[in-house]
């Protein structure tokens, strides 16, 4: 089990949530600390999960989720609804970076990603999401209209019945009608989420092949990290006492062969990714050729 499969099972089923993103991440900027010993639990990893309810309405949630060095369990620390984010920051819209900032409505949290297709994956999720979230929402309130609206002919019509058998009601077709203005005008929709500094290929001409990238990218950055990790471990078994070589060695070539496949196939993915956003460009071009074309000879 990964960990956020983890994060997921131990954090959010419980609550009756479903995760669907979660990145590991670190503070840009260190918060000044006090002077006082508050005795610290000592390391600890930090992921922000994305998460929405499974109960209608639905929600959607932004998670800190911690997990302490001396700790095999997960502790849901802060939790703000999507409509408290006021901004997400990727730093730079020119390239893949592991920087990003999230803005609360009471808070401003700096964050470098564990790695740069971790974050990318990380924006490209929560964007979607948020989308869903506000399409929904709007899909609601028309709902309510419609209902208003149906509720009110439904009025209409048993007032001029009254009217054929009882005399005239028109004051209370009137009030109600102020009423519904009166809510109508009353309602003031939250403020949607703002994505700035974000690549395009994150939001507006985001893709599956994008995601897919990324995700492949992230997988190989684990694989490196673990591989780096292992031959840093047999790298100090490597010699013994007598300084003759153990078969340790062995193991520590075929890492570094591994490592350095490893990378040429993230060159490789790179090189793709570029040639997608290309072919993407240029099918709009002609896309947009083919529009202005079929407009000139409408005409």
């Amino acid at each position: 089990m990964n960990i956020q499969s983890a994060i997921n099972k131990e954090v959010f089923i419980p609550h009756d949530e479903w995760m669907l993103v979660a990145v590991e991440v670190r503070r840009r900027k260190r918060k000044t600390m006090s002077f006082l010993n508050t005795g610290a639990k000592g390391d600890y990893a930090t992921f922000i999960c994305v998460s929405v309810t499974n109960t209608k309405p639905h929600q959607l949630l932004i998670a800190k989720v911690k997990k302490f060095d001396d700790s095999s369990s997960f502790t849901r620390r802060s939790q703000w609804n999507v409509e408290q984010l006021r901004q997400v920051n990727g730093i730079n819209p020119n390239k893949d970076t592991p920087e990003f900032d999230l803005v609360f409505d009471n808070a401003l949290d700096q964050w470098v990603a564990s790695s740069s297709a971790e974050k990318c994956i990380f924006v490209h999720i929560l964007y979607h999401a948020c989308q869903a979230y506000w399409d929904g929402k709007a899909g609601s309130l028309g709902k309510t209209g419609k209902l208003n609206k149906l509720g009110y002919r439904r009025k209409k019509s048993q007032d001029a019945h009254n009217e054929a058998g009882a005399g005239p009601t028109i004051s209370s077709a009137a009030s109600l009608r102020r009423t519904l203005q009166a809510r109508r005008k009353s309602y003031v929709p939250p403020k949607q989420t703002e994505f700035i500094n974000c690549q395009s290929k994150l939001t507006a001409d985001a893709c599956t092949m994008n995601l897919v990238i990324y995700r492949c990218k992230a997988f190989l950055n684990r694989m490196k990290k673990i591989l780096v990790a292992n031959q840093s471990r047999s790298g100090g078994r490597g010699t013994g006492q007598s300084g003759q070589r153990v078969p340790g060695s062995t193991k520590a070539n075929v890492v570094k062969r591994v490592h350095v496949a490893l990378g040429e196939r993230g060159e490789r993915l790179t090189r793709a990714e570029d040639k997608t956003v290309e072919r993407l460009h240029k099918a709009q071009q002609l896309a947009d050729t083919a529009h202005k074309l079929a407009l000139k000879y409408s005409k």
